[in-house]
């Protein structure tokens, strides 16, 4: 699927991957939905949820490393930079270099082009937080994350998927 095509079904995902309203007991329902399909599928990820000014669930999945939990966080500080999720920012980049360009003046240890990180939006409120997957290949971190955030807000887990790359 070309990359164009990818945006275009990413900014579908955003637009429609919103909620009404995100507290402490959804965070946990959509961390343990994440952690359930890891468990599943034996995915050796970590995953973040975060607010903007605190986390809000965290695991790190048997297989993962030191070194997902970084990627995540510096997924989540890109998506929160940008307002979009992380894998549409790396296609948007070209999709080959994995450190952010110079022209925006952020640091590579503190932002990276990857997929994985979705924006949390709620409804009239705009984007709070994100979620965050690390550990598989960047189209298979951002699957994982669309799937389950659309599984818990639409009852259609794979409808918005990307398609085979």
């Amino acid at each position: 699927m070309p990359a164009a095509d990818d945006i275009a079904k990413i900014i579908e995902q955003e637009r429609v991957l919103v909620f009404d309203a995100f507290d402490e007991e959804v965070a946990f329902e959509l961390g343990s939905r994440l952690r359930g399909k890891a468990l599943a599928g034996n995915l050796p990820i970590n995953i973040d949820i975060r607010l903007w000014d605190r986390p809000m669930f965290y695991v790190a999945m048997p297989g993962s490393t030191a070194s997902n939990q970084d990627w995540a966080r510096r997924k989540i500080n890109t998506v929160r930079h940008f307002q979009k999720a992380s894998y549409r920012v790396f296609l948007e980049h070209g999709g080959a270099d994995q450190v952010i360009a110079a022209r925006h003046g952020l640091s590579a240890t503190e932002y990276v082009l990857a997929g994985g990180a979705f924006p949390i939006r709620v409804a009239k409120a705009g984007v709070i937080g994100a979620v965050a997957v690390s550990g598989l290949p960047s189209r298979e971190d951002h699957n994982t994350v669309v799937a389950v955030l659309a599984d818990l807000l639409r009852g259609d887990g794979a409808a918005l998927a990307l398609g085979p790359a």
